[in-house]
């Protein structure tokens, strides 16, 4: 999330968190696509990670980019800490250890979104370039240590540096060493988002394992495909993971603003101030418990923030987020979005992907949550292997794709986004498996040639 928001409506209840929720939903011929991407930004001379302060840092990076796009500084506690696009067209902010973020636009057709995607990586490089910085786009950050990465002055970050080390192992990792790309997706009604969010969870394993693209960790291959998502599995029991109560009979929008109700805040922000709130949940903020802001009961604002300091599988704002993906080339960045808008924005393809999903268990899809980190497409359940899986849902996809005919003056429609994919599940090799070949072969066992190979 580029910038937190101040609105300052007062909540009046359960019932406006509820239909907050539900004011996002659109009609069919109304749906976007937001897609977001991650990449390390690192020192052509040395491979090291860029810090914040400098004048070949990424604060000089972003302040290059304002001038060059005119976009809207975002600041924190004076410093630039991001850019805004005007009039909803999208952002750039970068996350606690100085990964870049687009959150792009929300636009109609997957064409568009591959040009956002590449104009955004051709500006970022033309003003890093002459700074001596360069962009990698990988998972995991294959050769720094915790130590070594940089830590960017956002106030929200000191807050959940402190809060990670309580509640998990692998937060500091997460929030400083991994890369992902998430797309952003709407829905029609809350009967179409409980589809739309069973599908994803069931499904968020078969995209980890297609985007797995971190096979490395501090220098060498650690026995993992998506180092990215294994880190995932220990940073906050309370705010990630699978979900799984989305399966159960009556889910809705009710029961997730419930669930969301009962995790630990991480701040409320007032002015420009973060006031940290660890140690309270927002329900008992609008019980008025909350001690540092005595009686005060919370605004919109506060809850809109508080529902990005959730990480579920798949995200439910006022529109859908699928976040199972390793960050990765140019390609993959529009493979993501081709995916998920293939299987989900036609109602019969959606139908078709909600039955295959139903065949999977709660014990099954949890051997994927367990297993794709480690074997990627080789994980095997109820028989089969998830490259088998990821081919039936990428026919789906292919044809669903096919159905919405968004059509260039050289294509008919979007599918050729997904050949990257397709020809991933059909050899059950992911790019993390042609890294780990290229270290034990051309790069002679040299993690460093990962920085030239997958450079934007």
């Amino acid at each position: 999330m580029a910038r937190d928001t101040l609105d300052d409506t007062p909540v009046e209840g359960r019932d406006a968190l509820v239909a907050y929720i539900a004011e996002g939903e659109k009609p069919a011929e109304q749906f976007r696509i937001g897609t977001e991407h991650e990449k390390f930004a690192f020192n052509l001379g040395d491979l090291s990670p860029v810090p914040y302060e400098g004048e070949s840092g990424i604060g000089a990076i972003l302040t290059g980019l304002g001038e060059a796009t005119g976009w809207e500084a975002i600041t924190d506690s004076g410093r630039i800490i991001g850019l805004a696009a005007p009039e909803g067209g999208g952002a750039i902010s970068i996350e606690p250890g100085g990964q870049f973020e687009l959150s792009g636009a929300p636009l109609d057709t997957l064409h568009e979104t591959c040009r956002e995607a590449n104009g955004h990586l051709v500006q970022v490089r033309e003003i890093a370039e002459r700074l001596g910085i360069g962009f990698l786009g990988l998972g995991f950050a294959p050769t720094w240590t915790i130590d070594e990465a940089e830590k960017m002055p956002k106030q929200r970050y000191d807050i959940m540096r402190r809060h990670m080390v309580k509640v998990g192992t692998r937060g500091l990792d997460m929030m400083h060493r991994t890369c992902t790309i998430q797309v952003n997706l709407d829905f029609s009604s809350e009967a179409d988002m409980v589809k739309k969010m069973r599908v994803g969870l069931a499904l968020q394993p078969v995209a980890t394992a297609l985007f797995a693209n971190s096979p490395f960790y501090e220098g060498a291959p650690n026995g993992l495909r998506s180092n990215r998502a294994e880190v995932w599995r220990d940073v906050d029991a309370a705010r990630c993971g699978p979900i799984p109560f989305a399966f159960d009979e009556g889910f809705g929008y009710e029961r997730y603003v419930d669930w969301a109700l009962d995790v630990p805040m991480y701040f409320v922000k007032r002015g420009d101030k973060y006031i940290e709130a660890t140690s309270h949940t927002f329900r008992q903020f609008m019980d008025g418990k909350f001690d540092k802001l005595p009686g005060e009961r919370p605004t919109m604002g506060d809850w809109i923030n508080h529902l990005s300091t959730l990480f579920p599988d798949v995200r439910l704002k006022r529109f859908l987020e699928m976040r199972g993906a390793d960050g990765g080339p140019w390609g993959r960045i529009c493979a993501l979005p081709a995916f998920w808008v293939g299987l989900l924005y036609d109602d019969g393809i959606l139908d078709q992907a909600v039955a295959m999903t139903e065949e999977l268990t709660a014990a099954d899809r949890q051997v994927m949550v367990n297993r794709v980190p480690t074997d990627g497409l080789m994980t095997h359940v109820r028989g089969r292997t998830v490259a088998q899986i990821a081919r039936e849902a990428l026919a789906l996809a292919s044809e669903g794709l096919r159905r919405r005919a968004r059509a260039t003056a050289d294509l008919p429609d979007e599918r050729t986004f997904l050949t990257l994919l397709e020809d991933a599940a059909h050899s059950s090799r992911s790019p993390a498996d042609e890294l780990i070949d290229a270290y034990y072969g051309a790069w002679n066992k040299d993690v460093r040639k990962v920085f030239e190979t997958n450079a934007f």
